[in-house]
């Protein structure tokens, strides 16, 4: 899958194995960055939610629209459909067979 960042300074973070266990941590950082790596081997959103302790779901109310894999409690990864037209299904919902491309939107705490 197609995978891009919210922004560069997220990006640079992410991209750089040190910076990332720095900033969150030995077992975090893994966690993050082995997230990161299934993101991108994986072709649709459907084939990473099948993998195991991905915990992929859609958020609603102010973050509707956007997807959550956990990390570690509390810690979220945020990630965004990446298509000028969202993949739907007839009911409305979104696609996830569709969607081949995401952006790492932040890496929070949603509750």
């Amino acid at each position: 899958m197609e995978l891009s960042f919210s922004n560069k300074k997220l990006a640079k973070l992410l991209n750089s194995q040190k910076d990332t266990l720095r900033k969150y941590g030995p077992d975090n950082g893994r966690r993050i960055l082995r997230k990161l790596s299934q993101i991108a081997a994986s072709e649709t959103l459907l084939d990473l939610s099948k993998l195991p302790a991905t915990r992929l779901h859609e958020l609603s109310n102010n973050r509707k629209g956007q997807l959550s894999l956990d990390i570690k409690h509390p810690l979220r990864l945020i990630i965004i459909p990446d298509h000028e037209e969202l993949p739907e299904k007839p009911d409305g919902g979104l696609d996830w067979s569709k969607v081949t491309a995401v952006i790492v939107k932040e890496i929070t705490d949603t509750h």
